[in-house]
């Protein structure tokens, strides 16, 4: 496989504001994982928060696999906030995910998000080559879960 395009590329459209949007992707209170339903609240825990940035670790859980990366997030730019691995049992660290976000239609808001993964196991690998392949499908799938909380006033 060419890992040459190894970077995904998306917009979302929703209704909720882009200042809704961005609190949501920098709310690091006990609350995050109800408004990211992707985040499961056992592999859930924050290092620190400051104006700018924050250290956490986050993670999912499927059937017979739990992945997990603590991660740096940055957001001194306005529009955009960047979440980038520092250690994880599936992602190279240096791996990122940004999320920049614009008003869109109506109030609402579209959210362009980069997904840069590398996996750093076998698994890891197998799991961001089906991203890749996908064009993104499964991450936008949890993007737009967190989005509809948001949408439902929650």
């Amino acid at each position: 496989m060419n890992n040459t395009v190894s970077v995904i590329e998306f917009d979302l459209e929703t209704t909720a504001s882009p200042e809704k949007v961005r609190a949501a992707l920098i709310d690091f209170s006990e609350r995050r994982p109800q408004l990211w339903p992707g985040i499961e609240p056992s592999l859930y825990q924050v290092y620190s928060v400051g104006e700018t940035s924050a250290d956490v670790r986050e993670g999912s859980k499927g059937p017979g696999m739990k992945v997990w990366a603590r991660e740096h997030y940055e957001w001194s730019d306005p529009r955009t906030v960047r979440w980038t691995v520092q250690e994880s049992n599936f992602s190279a660290p240096g791996s990122y995910v940004a999320a920049t976000v614009r008003p869109g239609r109506d109030g609402g808001s579209v959210v362009h998000v980069t997904w840069d993964r590398t996996g750093s196991t076998v698994a890891g690998r197998l799991m961001c080559r089906m991203i890749r392949m996908s064009k993104g499908k499964p991450v936008a799938a949890s993007f737009k879960r967190g989005l509809a909380v948001l949408e439902s006033g929650n």
